[in-house]
């Protein structure tokens, strides 16, 4: 066995194609087999640690080769791991296997669970180094970043008008093409902002919710 085996270093395995890869496997599998019918003692050699080896070079290397060899059998994309595949399909069946126990909400994906339960608990482990403030999700302490940075990059393709969310971006849009979502079921005026709808339907319902505390007059 030692005659013929060769161990690969991780930089080594990236270096293979994969022909090569798969070459090496054949014959090394061929080998295994030859040895095993003449009854070699496989005791002093890992032979499940090996292939677990080879495996995670494989996972490693697509990675960085950009290979996806697993593909979706209904919408034709393709993924660098069968767990990736897996998760895709849920999107597909509108399986959601992980549930909570506080809430019996249920996710397609253990991350989105987790960061569901942060609701219950209050938990905000991603902290701001510059002001300290704190947040439950890591996508929020980035957004709340730009704060400090300036940063801006969602750029309307129009106007040139920058923004640190996509989401404003998005409304920013409806400036240009005219698009109205939301309407008051009162008189039925078409309004592009969602805040927008509740002002004008404060105004229909004569409702002042904002009052000032030094002489208490209200306003809508």
């Amino acid at each position: 066995y030692n005659d013929v085996h060769v161990n690969f270093t991780r930089e080594e395995w990236a270096l293979l194609d994969p022909s090569q890869r798969n070459l090496y496997k054949d014959i090394m599998l061929e080998t295994y087999r030859n040895l095993t019918a003449i009854g070699y003692n496989w005791e002093s050699h890992n032979i499940e640690e090996h292939f677990q080896s080879s495996r995670r070079h494989a996972r490693h290397n697509r990675i960085h080769m950009g290979e996806k060899p697993h593909e979706c059998n209904q919408c034709g994309k393709t993924y660098a791991s069968n767990s990736d595949l897996l998760r895709h399909k849920r999107t597909h069946t509108g399986e959601k296997p992980y549930e909570c126990n506080q809430c019996d909400k249920a996710f397609a994906q253990n991350s989105s669970l987790q960061k569901h339960k942060r609701t219950h608990t209050g938990e905000k482990p991603y902290e701001c180094n510059q002001c300290g403030k704190a947040f439950a999700q890591n996508s929020n302490l980035l957004v709340h970043k730009r704060t400090h940075t300036g940063e801006k990059p969602y750029e309307c393709n129009q106007c040139g008008k920058a923004f640190a969310r996509n989401s404003n971006l998005l409304l920013h849009k409806r400036t240009h093409t005219g698009e109205k979502p939301y309407e008051c079921n009162q008189c039925g005026k078409a309004l592009h902002l969602a805040v927008s709808s509740c002002y004008i339907k404060q105004t229909h319902n004569g409702e002042k919710p904002y009052a000032c505390n030094q002489c208490a007059k209200g306003f809508a």
